[in-house]
């Protein structure tokens, strides 16, 4: 029984917390693994999931960093390609709003 103090969070549709179901939380994660990598190309790297745990981050030149969360993404994609890296550079976003056909 959920207790209405309980300070854990409810699951819901959309939202992404660790109550969701495993199936949903893979979803998500892929969702996300999918959504740097469109930044990421911009950049000349790629991100992928390592065994539902962390992430690999590489470069073009086959640089490769595990990362154990995409809040570590961006600091460490600038150290392994040498240059800023700002996904909310005015280009990348151009770039991502750009219709696709």
């Amino acid at each position: 029984m959920h207790e209405p103090w309980a300070t854990d969070a409810v699951a819901r549709p959309g939202v992404y917390t660790r109550n969701a179901g495993s199936i949903e939380r893979r979803r998500e994660r892929a969702n996300r693994v999918r959504i740097a990598n469109l930044v990421l190309a911009r950049f000349g790297m790629s991100v992928s999931d390592w065994q539902g745990a962390s992430f690999l981050l590489s470069t073009r030149t086959g640089k490769t960093e595990i990362i154990p969360d995409l809040g570590h993404l961006w600091p460490v994609a600038e150290r392994l390609s040498g240059r800023v890296c700002d996904p909310l550079d005015r280009d990348v976003i151009e770039h991502l709003e750009r219709p696709r056909g």
